[in-house]
């Protein structure tokens, strides 16, 4: 749990920082890093229904991909 607040405390304060840059405003700044995580959950949820379709019917979901021991375990 911590590490869930952690990252959504991160993703906040980088949606917050790029929007304050590339605007200058801390209204424009605080909607942006409140709306785009809102969004990204909406999108990722779809995201998910969307891969299920290509998933093997059994294969469990929470399986390490082979291509990723490629990266961990080489």
């Amino acid at each position: 749990m911590l590490k869930t607040v952690t990252f959504t405390l991160m993703h906040f304060c980088i949606a917050f920082s790029v929007a304050y840059a590339l605007t200058g405003s801390v209204t424009v700044g605080g909607l942006v890093a409140v709306v785009e995580p809102l969004c990204n959950s909406v999108g990722f949820y779809f995201h998910e229904k969307f891969w299920q379709r290509f998933e093997k019917p059994g294969q469990s979901r929470d399986a390490i991909p082979k291509h990723a021991w490629l990266h961990h375990h080489a």
